[in-house]
């Protein structure tokens, strides 16, 4: 594969909201050949669905972030199962736990995650996990529920986190945080994980890479990520994004759509 696959962008964003197609354009002519648009919450999964049904590039996942649980029903996980069923769903996701913030109510958190981790594995799907500031209860609940085919994105644990998640059978992917000055201990991490577990992301619109850190980010600019792995692990740029994107597609099953 000589494309390069974001697997992690928000494009339903209200950043877009004024030049969305024109955006999609110029990253699709950038040279990169798939997208996954991840839904954040009912709302951002309905509306991945209809940016993958506009693009054919554009893939789909669909699932509540742990900072937008509070207003979560069994009904929300009766709307995601539907969803999920669409041919451009490839994840559930992204979910997971965020104590970032002093008014996350943990208990909230830890039902929704389970109870969305349940559908994943109801539907043999895979998960894009969120995990910021849990103290390890995100990776614990992962266990308890014996995930095995998930992914964590935007990593910025240690490199002993890395490891155990790679045991357990994960994938780990980067966003343009990997190319801030300050960032050592993603560098470390980076360099326990082995090529065929990276995924490459943006994450966009938000943490755009050097030399863009602080404008808007889009896709087009995950190739700044590629870059620095293939620095770190001193490989290619070509085979970096060969195999990160056939790790990709590999792990999401596009084959379905």
């Amino acid at each position: 594969m000589t494309f390069l696959y974001d697997t992690h962008a928000h494009l339903d964003d209200s950043m877009f909201d004024d030049d969305r197609r024109e955006v999609i354009k110029k990253i699709y002519q950038s040279g990169v050949g798939r997208v996954n648009n991840i839904g954040a919450d009912m709302q951002s999964s309905r509306a991945s669905i209809a940016l993958s049904e506009e693009y054919d590039f554009i893939y789909a996942t669909v699932g509540v972030h742990p900072g937008e649980t509070h207003n979560m029903s069994d009904a929300d996980i009766d709307e995601l199962r539907e969803m999920a069923h669409h041919p451009k769903v490839v994840a559930i996701g992204e979910i997971g736990l965020d104590y970032h913030y002093d008014d996350a109510d943990p208990a909230v958190q830890k039902k929704w995650f389970r109870a969305q981790l349940d559908l994943a594995k109801e539907l043999n799907m895979p998960v894009v996990i969120h995990d910021r500031d849990s103290k390890g209860e995100c990776i614990e609940i992962l266990r308890e529920k014996d995930i095995q085919s998930g992914v964590v994105h935007c990593f910025s644990g240690s490199a002993e986190t890395a490891a155990e998640l790679l045991k357990m059978g994960f994938h780990i992917s980067f966003t343009g945080v990997l190319t801030f000055k300050n960032a050592k201990r993603a560098i470390e991490a980076l360099k326990v994980i082995p090529i065929d577990r990276l995924f490459i992301e943006t994450d966009c619109p938000y943490m755009a890479p050097e030399p863009h850190r602080g404008k808007r980010n889009d896709s087009s600019l995950v190739v700044h990520i590629a870059e620095k792995v293939a620095e770190i692990k001193n490989l290619p740029l070509e085979e970096v994004i060969r195999i990160t994107t056939e790790n990709a597609i590999n792990f999401f099953k596009e084959g379905k759509a």
